[in-house]
């Protein structure tokens, strides 16, 4: 098991995505398309989307875990969909190299982003 409090929240994006639009014949459904790049160490803790979110990894080594379930190691080329509304974490296990993913969501225009969730006790 990994020793998830230890860690602080690195990771985030902080710059626009690299395709934002909202889908032809929908009022208001979007698809957004985000880069991520986390330094060794670096993790996303406890969270879920509004939308279903799709990750795909470019390079390096991930780990993500859904909540009540063991975590999932994704390699380069790796891909994992998230269901709408599952908490989850994912994070950097190495503490050398960089881990690179893009994340796809489709949601309601502007409600795609992650939520936190508190750390259970």
């Amino acid at each position: 098991m990994y020793e998830l409090a230890r860690w602080e929240k690195r990771g985030v994006i902080p710059h626009a995505p690299l395709l934002r639009v909202v889908l032809p014949g929908t009022a208001n459904l979007e698809v957004a398309v985000y880069e991520v790049e986390y330094v060794p160490g670096g993790i996303n803790p406890r969270h879920r989307h509004p939308a279903a979110i799709t990750f795909h990894v470019v390079s390096g080594t991930g780990v993500w875990q859904e909540e009540g379930e063991s975590p999932v190691t994704l390699h380069a080329g790796d891909s994992l969909f998230v269901p709408a509304g599952t908490i989850h974490s994912h994070w950097n296990p190495s503490a050398t190299d960089h881990l690179r993913f893009v994340e796809f969501i489709v949601a309601e225009k502007d409600k795609g982003r992650a939520i936190p969730e508190p750390m259970k006790a």
